[in-house]
């Protein structure tokens, strides 16, 4: 998440954060039965579990892998004075504390993917040499080994080029209502009223900080702290839709879980096996999907330009003038079906992961957006199911890293969202 300025001190964020309790119906589906009608189930997938983390571009993180168009040693980028920088291993540095979080908003994405050419890594905002450099399959343990079992996709794209705020809203609502991390209430409908309408469970787990805030109480009922979501995958009772977040409140000071700079990324790699774990040995697995991917690029080098997509309504009345999509990040589907291919080379975006919701329910799509977006369940053979169980993987749990604080206003944000949030009524840990 970009710490981005805001015009509001944190009171009156917090206080213009509380008009938020009264917009929109409550969604009561949570842990109890729904009254509403239940749709038929789905043959093949009955549990969709997405987990977005923060702020890292496929190049940077995964363009090391075999199959994949990746590219990371041998490339080299100008600076603002037109010196000459070279591409390089950030390990045995996890963190990066010292340097600049690199820009990553609206008009900074646009200064780094210079019209195409992706060469302005070095040249947007405060950026130093952080942006360009990159880890390999040692680094990350986690990616280094799930990469060898599940399917992943280089062709996975933000659905905007703009920063956390913009493009978490996307995940959850097929267009944004802002180009910027701002703490104006949103009323844009969501998966989650979509899942309520034909009586389907749906619950949002949470780490710290609950996204869902942003629409006020409305999904209170079913946000649930994140320990509960590992006692309902060991309990045989995930629902059919749930979405799990890391930890936000952390990034202030560098000790968090959901890989933003300056997290230590070997945390990030810990959190990930947990979620892994969870999904795989729950009884449930043998109808389970796990989505993985990350919000956006963070602004972090990568050698594919982005594409174009139609402008959804929301976000062509926020300013978006464009279309683009962000520049690509890591993605996996983890499912206990075998994939067509190890590596997709398929276009998808964040209202792909929407649309394999929506198409395996039955659902209407929310915008133009979600229903032109490819499923990236297609990329299953249903035909061929997995057998014997899930692979373990070697992740140390942590935790890593110091205290590293971030530069910028972040931290007033952070509190101002906590504090909306417990007035909002959420079940902060």
């Amino acid at each position: 998440m970009r710490r981005h300025p805001c015009a509001l001190s944190g009171a009156p964020i917090a206080c213009l954060f509380a008009l938020l309790i009264g917009c929109g119906a409550s969604v009561d589906e949570g842990r109890t039965a729904s009254v509403a009608p239940r749709v038929t189930q789905p043959q093949h997938i009955r549990h969709v579990v997405v987990l977005m983390m923060e702020n890292r571009s496929f190049d940077h993180f995964l363009g090391w892998l075999p199959g994949a168009d990746g590219k990371q040693a041998g490339l080299a980028y100008l600076d603002a004075n037109g010196a000459s920088h070279p591409t390089h291993e950030l390990a045995p540095d996890f963190q990066g504390c010292g340097q600049s979080d690199p820009d990553h908003s609206y008009a900074g994405g646009r200064q780094e993917v210079d019209g195409g050419q992706m060469d302005g890594w070095l040249r947007a905002g405060q950026n130093d040499l952080y942006p360009i450099g990159y880890y390999g399959a040692p680094d990350l343990p986690f990616w280094g080994q799930a990469t060898k079992s599940w399917l992943t996709f280089d062709r996975y794209f933000p659905s905007i080029l703009s920063e956390t705020f913009p493009n978490r809203i996307y995940q959850h609502a097929a267009q944004t209502d802002r180009l910027s991390n701002t703490f104006t209430p949103t009323t844009l409908p969501t998966i989650w009223d979509r899942l309520a309408e034909k009586g389907l469970t749906g619950r949002y787990y949470f780490s710290d900080l609950p996204f869902l805030a942003l629409w006020g109480s409305k999904y209170v009922p079913i946000s649930h702290p994140i320990p509960e979501f590992y006692a309902d995958a060991a309990a045989g009772r995930l629902p059919e839709v749930s979405f799990v977040d890391g930890e936000f409140a952390q990034e202030a000071i560098g000790t968090g879980n959901d890989d933003h700079p300056h997290q230590d990324v070997r945390n990030g790699e810990a959190f990930l096996n947990s979620v892994y774990e969870a999904v795989v040995r729950s009884p449930e697995w043998h109808e389970t999907v796990l989505f993985i991917n990350f919000d956006e690029w963070g602004g972090f080098f990568d050698h594919v330009p982005p594409p174009r997509a139609p402008i959804p309504p929301a976000s062509l009345a926020a300013g978006d003038t464009d279309g683009s999509m962000g520049v690509r990040v890591p993605a996996m589907l983890v499912a206990p079906w075998a994939a067509k291919e190890p590596v997709s080379h398929r276009q998808f975006e964040h209202t792909s992961v929407l649309r394999m919701i929506e198409a395996n329910w039955k659902l209407p799509p929310l915008t133009m957006r979600d229903a032109r977006a490819a499923d990236p369940s297609d990329e299953l053979d249903f035909s061929r199911p997995l057998a014997g169980a899930a692979p373990r993987f070697d992740v140390p749990s942590g935790p890593f890293g110091i205290p590293c604080p971030s530069e910028g206003p972040g931290n007033g944000i952070l509190e101002a969202w906590r504090s909306a949030a417990l007035t909002a009524g959420f079940p902060l840990p």
